[in-house]
C-alpha cells in the first residue's frame, strides 16, 4: 500500500505524528491492531506504519511460519479498512535481520525528519531494549510508546542506568493487557485448531486459502 494512496503523503506535508509498528507479524492477529489503534488515539498520530521485518535479529534461529510475501499480504488485508494504516516494505525489501534502528532512519529518509516518529512497542520488549542495537540512538529518532503486557513492570529506573533519557522519551499506555500472541496462534494453526475471531477475517481467509491452508485446519 503506497503512502500516496492514503491521501496525504507524509513526505509532502508538515509535520505529522506517526507511528511505527514493526514485527515479523506470523501472522499478525487482532491484538496487533487493537494496539496500533490505541496508540494511535491516545497519542493523536495521523497515521500508524507497519513494518513487516525480513527477520527479527531476535528470532533468527526460528525462522517464520509464513513466507515474506504472505505475512505482507496479511498486513495489507488486516489494515485496509482504517485509513490511519499503512503497510511499508522498508524492511522486507532489504537484507535481514531488520534491526530497529536502521528502519527508523530509512522510515525517516522516507517520510521525511519534519515528522514527530513514536515507535510502539509493548512492555516485553522495553525490558529487552538494552540489548537491541543502539538503543540510546532508537530514542533519539523516536519516541517509544510502551503497551503494557501482561506479567512484565518495566523497572524504569534501571533502564534509565543503561540507556539515559529512555524516561523522558517514553510513553507508557497502560490499561491494555492483551494476551494474544502469534507463537500461539502458529501452535493453534499447526494443531489443527481454530483461529477465528484472533485474526481478521481478511487474514483468515488468506490462511485457509493459500499455501499454508493445510495448517489451517
Amino acid at each position: 500500500m503506497a503512502i500516496g494512496d492514503m491521501g496525504r503523503d507524509p513526505s509532502k506535508v508538515g509535520a505529522l505524528r506517526i507511528g511505527v509498528m514493526g514485527g515479523t507479524f506470523d501472522p499478525i492477529h487482532i491484538g496487533h491492531l487493537i494496539i496500533a489503534e490505541e496508540a494511535r488515539c491516545r497519542l493523536r498520530l495521523d497515521r500508524v506504519v507497519f513494518v513487516p521485518a525480513h527477520l527479527s535479529p531476535l528470532k533468527l534461529d526460528d525462522g517464520t511460519l509464513f513466507e515474506n510475501e504472505q505475512r505482507y499480504a496479511m498486513v495489507c488485508a488486516a489494515v485496509r479498512s482504517n485509513p490511519a494504516f499503512i503497510v511499508s516494505r522498508v524492511d522486507l525489501d532489504r537484507p535481514a535481520p531488520s534491526y530497529t534502528i536502521d528502519t527508523l532512519r530509512l522510515l525517516r529518509k522516507e517520510f521525511g525528519e519534519q515528522h514527530q516518529y513514536h515507535f510502539v512497542i509493548g512492555a516485553d520488549s522495553l525490558v529487552m531494549l538494552g540489548k537491541w542495537r543502539h538503543p540510546e540512538r532508537i530514542i533519539g529518532l523516536a519516541r517509544l510508546a510502551v503497551i503494557s503486557r501482561p506479567g512484565f513492570q518495566p523497572d524504569v529506573e534501571t533502564l534509565e542506568r543503561a540507556i539515559p533519557g529512555i524516561g523522558a522519551a517514553t510513553d507508557l499506555l497502560d490499561g491494555l493487557m492483551l494476551d494474544i500472541s502469534s507463537s500461539d496462534i502458529r501452535r493453534r494453526i499447526q494443531n489443527g485448531l481454530s483461529i477465528r475471531y484472533l485474526v481478521p477475517d481478511d487474514v483468515l481467509a488468506l490462511i485457509t486459502d493459500g499455501p499454508r491452508a493445510d495448517l489451517a485446519g
